[in-house]
């Protein structure tokens, strides 16, 4: 079997006990950190505290030639992933691959950035839109390079009235790179900018860094100020919420820190 382990939102305690159990009894454990990680935990520390050996695979071993799978066939290998499993759809690719191989799987849920962003600033779930990324900009044949599609996203959920969560890109490929709520910020005002248009202007951003974490930072502000507060360490994630509810407006100022002029578009 091949089982599909989520590790919870900072570090090694964050897992369930159901999950904690699962690793004790595998055969095998791998895990993969390019997608999400624990920012409060080390490779060895999960090791120690898991007490079993982690096999860490990279992306072209889990998008492209995952052949640690086939030890599934006959063994029981638990695959280790930040946050909740099959959030992101590279595992559920993997999950579909299994099946094709005739191998059964199963999935022990944890906590996930999803699902805690409501609780740390207050805004109702249900009235999220379409999710996003917001990817790092790239250079090619010497010019700057910003996708677009993020700001596309957000505009459209703005127009249906509906929150939008944009996570921030992770580069691992060459050393860790963890894009800042600041950066994020910026690189939509960027985009708006692009097209001429000025949609964000007046527009609520909410930061979050560090969830899960005893000294996790939220805040909220117009976009354009947002763009300079300090959040610190990461990981960080953007929100941007299309008009408040009044008990959205009281939670981002009580637990957010949002000033009055960035919650009085109120339903």
């Amino acid at each position: 079997m091949l089982i599909f382990i989520g590790l919870g939102l900072y570090d090694e305690r964050d897992i369930s006990v159901k999950g904690l159990d699962a690793v004790r009894a595998a055969d095998m454990v791998y895990a993969e950190f390019y997608t999400s990680r624990l920012m409060g935990a080390t490779h060895e520390r999960l090791e120690a505290f898991y007490g079993r050996k982690i096999s860490l695979l990279s992306r072209q071993q889990v998008e492209v030639d995952p052949s640690w799978m086939e030890d599934a066939r006959d063994k029981d290998v638990v695959f280790l992933v930040g946050g909740d499993a099959m959030v992101s759809t590279t595992h559920l690719d993997l999950r579909l691959r299994a099946a094709k191989m005739g191998i059964k799987t199963q999935v022990i849920h944890s906590s996930s950035i999803v699902t805690a962003v409501s609780g740390l600033c207050g805004l109702q779930n249900y009235r999220f839109g379409r999710s996003t990324t917001i990817p790092f900009p790239y250079i090619s044949r010497g010019k700057r390079i910003i996708a677009q599609t993020p700001y596309q996203v957000l505009k459209e959920n703005l127009d249906r009235n509906l929150h939008t969560m944009l996570f921030l890109d992770i580069q691992s490929d060459c050393g860790e790179r963890y894009m800042t709520v600041n950066e994020g910020a910026a690189l939509l005002l960027e985009m708006q900018e692009d097209v001429g248009e000025k949609v964000l202007d007046e527009v609520v951003g909410i930061g979050i860094a560090r969830a899960g974490s005893d000294d996790a930072t939220v805040k909220a502000d117009l976009l354009t100020r947002l763009q300079c507060y300090d959040f610190g360490g990461p990981l960080h994630i953007l929100i941007v919420p299309a008009k408040l509810h009044f008990m959205e407006a009281q939670a981002l100022t009580e637990l957010a820190g949002a000033p009055e002029d960035a919650v009085n578009c109120v339903e």
